[in-house]
């Protein structure tokens, strides 16, 4: 299995960043041994993600970066907040995936902010997108504010013993559910099945045209 986190933070070092790292950390510890672990960085790809979008064409870095979240058996989402929503390098990385390229692939979502009052960021913003790219999301998603980070918690980086908490939860149900899914190109009983290991879906006119109609 291959785990791929996307961080859009854009400072050095960065609390989403940091963020991403202890989520990975999380999960590839409760996947089984060997599963590849990958985090993509917005922030140096944030010039390639323009150009793709004014040529049409992905640079060498963003069509690897691009690759991996498609081949990804389970996907974390970092972004800061801005504005009461994700951030513009964030939502312009997503908006060059392939539509059908995360169906059925598992995400955990997680972002960070200033204070608290932004967490609903992860349920008016994050879980409609990934919704639209019909990506199953965990239940538990994971904000976390600047005081957060204001002392060592279990995990021994930095966050507090709640944020420690949620991220524990949250890498648990992100490896149950990568645990769950079907192997890629596995066929469903009766039906061939797509990249993403769901069976194929016979369009609407071909089944009109079976029956006749």
């Amino acid at each position: 299995m291959r785990l791929v986190a996307v961080s859009a933070g854009l400072s050095s070092p960065s609390s989403t960043r940091l963020l991403a790292d202890r989520l990975t950390a999380s999960a590839a510890g409760k996947l089984p041994d060997g599963t590849g672990v990958e985090v993509v960085e917005l922030r140096g790809l944030a010039l390639d993600i323009a150009k793709h979008l004014v040529t049409g064409f992905p640079p060498p870095a963003l069509g690897d970066a691009l690759d991996a979240v498609a081949d990804a058996d389970g996907l974390i989402a970092v972004t800061p907040v801005f504005n009461a929503s994700y951030s513009g390098l964030f939502k312009s990385f997503f908006d060059l995936v392939d539509p059908d390229a995360l169906t059925g692939t598992p995400v955990l979502l997680a972002a960070t902010g200033g204070t608290a009052r932004h967490s609903l960021v992860l349920e008016h913003a994050l879980r409609p997108l990934f919704a639209h790219l019909r990506a199953p999301t965990v239940p538990t998603a994971v904000y976390a504010a600047s005081e957060d980070w204001g002392s060592p918690g279990r995990d021994g980086g930095g966050a507090t013993g709640d944020l420690a908490a949620r991220i524990d939860r949250a890498a648990g149900e992100l490896a149950a559910l990568m645990a769950a899914r079907p192997a890629r190109g596995t066929a469903a009983p009766g039906g061939g099945t797509g990249g993403n290991g769901l069976p194929d879906v016979v369009p609407f006119e071909q089944q009109l045209a079976r029956l006749g109609g």
